[in-house]
């Protein structure tokens, strides 16, 4: 059943620009809830969505970065109410399998591999789907009460929705994936949002040095408010300025935010014997970086990655909030684009151009 009509942002094939359509709202069933969007962050996850690097199922609306306010509930909801203000969780996890009891939930069978969710018809009857089942491009998506986080209604939106993807991901790997603790010498390859909120997660940490590296020399003042002591141009070699930047061991830590074969490699090197690498970025399936018994055994180094921030969204998205309130987290750096839902092409242009941090798309309160 329909409940009338919102605007979303829909793909229709790979490599085409995004269409602004109307779909129909269908109804909330028992366990889901409303929500009126009112902040999504364009994640470089909508673009792997439609540059081959994942594969969704077509037309899909994308967006999963998010905040908004409940609108409707549904009969069997009993956590949320109307009016409350929530960050979506894109990854909610059953709390029964495996991993789950583990206390794994960032590993849930029951999202593994979830790229697409069927989502609402468009008004001429076509049958779309909703990108890592939250579709947030739209100005009301339906999703289950699993899905969202409930915040504090001072958090601003467009802060909130930062929340729920490229910070949550980015100081998670940080704090829960590598453990860094204070002193411990960084590198963080790759300053999109995720790669600049892993910035803000190591002076969180207490890291030294934290060393920032992208190809953009713009970026610089980016990495540096959110906590970089020192930035490193990709154009020159990476591993030996690191290595130069930390007693030519090389970095305790280093974080690749990218997803390429070429980058995971200067991660790779430009760890200290016996450090850590971890892989944030999500690369295509038919790319290989490779790696020699001799050196794996001889560096002694660790090389993971880092899903969701190795994070429980229900407990660390809280967490998050109460610092950004307390005014000891300081995301407003990232924000470095703001539009509406007609400019999403063009926010789309500047990630794949690196320009910037975040575009955050704004919705209309009475939308």
């Amino acid at each position: 059943m329909s409940t009338g009509t919102t605007r979303a942002a829909l793909a229709r094939k790979p490599d085409e620009p995004l269409e602004t359509v109307e779909v129909d709202c269908r109804e909330v069933d028992p366990g889901e809830v409303r929500v009126r969007v009112r902040a999504a962050g364009v994640c470089h996850s909508d673009l792997s969505m439609v540059n081959g690097t994942l594969s969704p199922q077509f037309p899909v609306v994308l967006g999963h970065e998010a905040a908004g306010v409940v609108a409707e509930i549904g009969d069997s909801v009993s956590e949320l109410s109307a009016g409350d203000h929530v960050v979506f969780n894109w990854a909610p996890p059953c709390r029964r399998c495996w991993h789950c009891l583990r206390d794994e939930p960032w590993l849930c069978t029951a999202v593994e591999g979830v790229v697409t969710a069927p989502g609402c018809d468009t008004v001429a009857g076509e049958s779309t789907y909703a990108c890592l089942g939250i579709g947030a491009f739209a100005e009301e998506v339906v999703v289950t009460e699993e899905s969202l986080v409930r915040v504090d209604p001072d958090l601003p939106f467009d802060v909130a929705a930062l929340l729920g993807c490229a910070v949550l991901t980015g100081m998670g790997a940080v704090r829960n994936t590598a453990a860094v603790r204070p002193g411990d010498s960084v590198a963080i390859l790759g300053l999109g949002g995720i790669g600049l909120s892993a910035v803000a997660g190591a002076r969180w940490s207490g890291a030294n040095p934290i060393i920032a590296v992208d190809v953009r020399a713009d970026k610089e003042p980016l990495a540096r408010a959110m906590g970089a002591t020192d930035f490193v141009s990709a154009e020159e070699p990476v591993a030996k300025a690191i290595r130069k930047l930390t007693g030519g061991r090389g970095a305790d830590h280093t974080f690749e935010c990218i997803g390429r074969p070429d980058t995971i490699r200067t991660a790779w090197q430009a760890a200290r014997r016996g450090g850590q690498v971890v892989i944030v970025g999500v690369g295509g399936r038919a790319e290989t970086v490779s790696f020699n018994p001799l050196e794996l055994f001889h560096f002694n180094r660790t090389l993971r990655s880092s899903i969701y921030g190795d994070s429980d969204p229900a407990r660390d998205i809280g967490t998050l909030a109460s610092l950004v309130l307390a005014g000891r987290l300081d995301l407003s750096p990232l924000i470095t684009h703001r539009a509406t839902l007609d400019g999403i092409n063009d926010a789309f242009e500047r990630m794949r151009a690196g320009e910037g941090a975040r575009t955050i798309i704004e919705f209309p309160a009475s939308a």
